[in-house]
């Protein structure tokens, strides 16, 4: 007789909205006494969580984890996850509640039904199921979220890594990344080479194919942060070393106002720091050593077959230099005869006097911005030309710290500059010290190699050249563009699409 009862509060989501209102309540209230009718029950519900009338939707979805038993777990899970796609903000809000209220019961079955929407699901789903697991895994306590749990995470999201876009990537590193198994050098190892395959290093680089510059872009900012003394760079530096310096003049990017080419020597720079033991560590330091040199111009005067001719200043490209003089800097430890042994007398000789130009215009403007700069604290310091003005004088001071090194004879590859885009822990008072204690505003004078103190006097600065090269200073971190674009890891398969409860 009770079977008979419950088949007509079941019957009830056909009737009028008072019927339905009850039938929201009291189907999950017996669903357990009645085995036999959970597929009915769960259906039934279903309806009401499509009803027309916003208070049934919400009543109904608000009881779902009532039908989370056993076997049926997953696939409440699974509907829920497609109920995501809400755009009524107090329903989404319940839909985010249901789930993480069965995650509590069973953090696996729940992972199952969000994946398996993630695959195979429509895509406002899958967008809002990954977003879902990218703000909502780390707020789960320790019990919910155990060692089993976080490597079925990882299983699945490798299943899903396989097809992605851009934008997908990033938040599945994101959600990888804070994982707790995954904070070991092993984890941080296996985030790596996740990243290095998605971004296809095997691959032939094509610099004029703007997806092809912002797939490597995009993976080489989610590795960075990974690299340590024990996990290593060296797969992607080789890679940007062989492959992308050479090509740095011809980079496209799908990206408004991004100076591409800083973005590129940016992510070297800050990847040299933990690059292990390179096989080809010759020919890699001689390719950056040749980009350098197109950066470090001869002084005017001796300059030769046209370079510089017609006595003009030539520019001085500092935010390039320095992030190139510190890969070579952090590269050349690797291979401290490289200047000496490896490099010809001539050679060496021509390098010397491009670094003796360059340092000569680096005392000038940094002499320019530290009076422009003095006595200023606080707000002052906030102004958007005060602000360009310190990170220019970071800039200056770290090249010029670096020069410094490679003027030692032999060269030196000792000092440690922190580069100028990177945040200083101390505060800014004490930061602003400790940089104006790097340099005493006297130029290298090691030996005899340094500047002679009458070409020094008589140097006269390159008009403008200081404000001209300040617009293409790039501050922002890492990440400054994501790629919401999904473009290159474009259209992922044919889907399978509608609902599948």
């Amino acid at each position: 007789q009770h079977k008979d009862a419950y088949q007509v509060i079941l019957d009830g989501v056909k009737g009028g909205a008072k019927e339905k209102r009850l039938a929201a309540q009291f189907i999950p209230k017996f669903f357990k006494h009645f085995p036999e009718l959970a597929d009915s029950a769960i259906n039934a519900q279903l309806d009401l969580c499509e009803d027309e009338d916003v208070s049934i939707r919400r009543q109904a979805i608000k009881e779902l984890p009532q039908f989370a038993t056993g076997d049926n777990l997953p696939r409440v899970a699974d509907i829920l996850t497609q109920l995501l796609q809400s755009d009524d903000s107090a329903e989404f809000n319940l839909v985010n509640n249901a789930l993480l209220s069965i995650f509590k019961m069973d953090a696996k079955g729940t992972l199952g039904g969000l994946f398996s929407q993630i695959l195979q699901g429509e895509d406002i789903v899958r967008e809002r199921a990954i977003k879902f697991l990218s703000t909502k895994l780390k707020t789960l306590p320790e019990e919910v979220m155990t060692k089993e749990v976080e490597e079925f995470i990882l299983t699945e999201s490798k299943k899903v890594l396989e097809d992605v876009t851009g934008e997908e990537f990033v938040l599945f590193m994101k959600i990888l990344s804070g994982l707790k198994s995954l904070q070991t050098v092993s984890g941080r190892q296996q985030l790596v080479e996740l990243v290095a395959e998605q971004a296809d290093l095997e691959q032939t680089f094509n610099p004029s194919d703007p997806d092809c510059v912002d797939r490597l872009l995009q993976c080489t900012r989610q590795a960075v942060p990974l690299f340590s003394k024990n996990v290593h760079s060296t797969k992607f530096v080789t890679y940007f070393c062989e492959h992308v310096l050479p090509n740095l003049g011809s980079l496209t990017t799908p990206v408004e106002g991004l100076d591409i080419q800083l973005e590129v020597l940016k992510l070297l720079a800050e990847m040299s720091s933990f690059c292990g033991d390179m096989e080809k560590l010759e020919s890699n330091l001689k390719k950056l050593f040749d980009k350098l040199l197109e950066y470090m111009p001869l002084p005017p005067d001796e300059a030769e077959n046209g370079e510089n001719a017609g006595g003009e200043e030539p520019k001085l490209q500092f935010s390039y230099v320095e992030c190139l003089l510190y890969s070579f800097h952090q590269l050349g430890r690797k291979l401290p005869d490289f200047l000496t042994a490896k490099l010809n007398a001539e050679k060496l000789k021509d390098f010397k006097i491009r670094l003796q130009y360059f340092a000569r215009g680096l005392q000038v403007y940094i002499r320019q911005l530290r009076l422009a700069l003095q006595g200023k604290t606080g707000e002052a310091l906030k102004t958007e030309e005060n602000k360009i003005k310190v990170v220019a004088l970071k800039i200056t001071n770290n090249i010029n710290v670096l020069i410094k090194d490679l003027f030692h004879i032999p060269p030196s590859y000792k000092s440690t500059v922190t580069l100028s885009w990177k945040p200083v822990q101390k505060a800014d008072a004490s930061q602003k010290r400790a940089s104006e204690d790097t340099t005493s505003g006297s130029p290298p004078k090691k030996a005899s190699a340094g500047p002679k103190r009458d070409a020094r006097q008589i140097y006269n600065p390159p008009s403008g050249k200081y404000s001209s090269n300040l617009g293409s200073f790039s501050y922002e971190q890492r990440g400054g563009f994501r790629g919401g674009r999904g473009r290159g890891w474009g259209g992922r398969g044919n889907r399978s699409r509608g609902r599948i409860y």
